[in-house]
């Protein structure tokens, strides 16, 4: 199983570095004796991505193992984690979406809508009949 996650790796990750102009010597698991990380990437264009999870062992999901992947080579491009690096990963993830590459599974609702309060009803004790909602 772990073979066939780095070789699927290696075809999406050559695919990504194409596709934005990059590029690297190789990606290969990350020893399992390392637990502080998922994946690095050496200024030379060494790029290690921890496939399996630190407690129970098993494989990660692929679209967290290509989360990494991407930080990962973005690092190419940006050796740091500014705002560019920031910007150019996103750009990144949403290339490997629109491929099928990258499929993190669906939320419910979208970022954005889920950091909204919910409206609450505006109370007016002399008033009768219909109440206006509203964000207060």
């Amino acid at each position: 199983m772990l073979p066939e996650l780095i070789e699927r790796l290696n075809r999406d990750g050559e695919r990504i570095a194409r596709h934005f102009g990059l590029r690297y010597q190789s990606i290969t698991a990350e020893r399992a004796n390392v637990t502080s990380r998922y994946g690095s990437c050496c200024e030379e264009g060494t790029i290690k991505v921890r496939l399996c999870h630190v407690v129970t062992g098993k494989p990660l999901k692929y679209s967290s193992l290509v989360n990494t992947l991407c930080h990962e080579l973005a690092h190419l491009r940006f050796f740091n984690h500014g705002d560019r690096f920031k910007l150019f990963y996103q750009q990144m993830l949403e290339w490997a979406r629109t491929e099928s590459i990258y499929q993190p599974r669906p939320t419910t609702q979208p970022a954005a809508v889920a950091m909204l309060p919910e409206p609450r009803a505006k109370v007016d004790p002399e008033r009768t009949g219909p109440v206006q909602l509203g964000l207060f």
